[in-house]
């Protein structure tokens, strides 16, 4: 008998605060490529940092956690939170912000 198959999520983020040039995208980064996480991180042109993770819910909610804290010398002031549809997309990848 076949392990089921985990179920996916994916959760968009909108990070607000002093979120870039302090090592963010690169936070976020590291922390899914360990979690297994698709989806990609990108500073945005008003000082927001947007995120995509999908995978297992757990993972995804660790993700979410860690955003909310930052690394040392972030200063997150918000998380705007909305889940989508997953894409059953593979890697995670830092995108400048101009990739759409």
């Amino acid at each position: 008998m076949a392990a089921p198959v985990q179920r996916r999520v994916r959760a968009h983020l909108l990070i607000s605060g002093r979120v870039q040039g302090v090592g963010l995208r690169l936070f976020v980064h590291r922390l899914a490529h360990r979690l297994g996480l698709a989806g990609f991180v990108r500073n945005l042109h008003d000082g927001r940092v947007e995120a995509e993770a999908e995978g297992a819910p757990a993972a995804v909610q660790q993700l979410i956690d860690a955003v909310r804290a930052g690394p040392q010398g972030a200063r997150v002031t918000a998380v705007d939170l909305a889940w989508e549809t997953p894409r059953n997309e593979s890697g995670y990848q830092i995108r400048t912000d101009a990739d759409a």
